[in-house]
């Protein structure tokens, strides 16, 4: 009995000290696509450092590119210039 509540602990001990999964919002880029549709999935992938580069990936796909809340640089990021003719005033 001794043996398995030491085991029990053990382990106990081991799984409160295993790393966290990671955020959805990763703060190392200033970029995220948010993915839609249930063919390919809804998701979200904070991996890119630009919105060209995101809007280069999410090209075809129903997706946005959005700025990263949680980045330490998300003030400083420009934001998109909208696509296609602008009206004049």
């Amino acid at each position: 009995m001794r043996r398995l509540m030491s085991a029990i602990l053990v382990l106990g001990t081991i799984v409160g000290f295993a790393p966290a999964s990671a955020q959805t919002y990763d703060p190392s880029y200033p970029v995220c696509m948010h993915v839609y549709g249930e063919k390919i999935g809804e998701r979200i992938d904070c991996t890119f450092t630009s919105f060209a580069q995101c809007a280069a990936t999410a090209n075809g796909l129903p997706a946005t590119c959005l700025a990263n809340p949680y980045a330490a640089d998300a003030r400083r990021l420009p934001l998109p210039r909208p696509h296609g003719r602008q009206r004049s005033p």
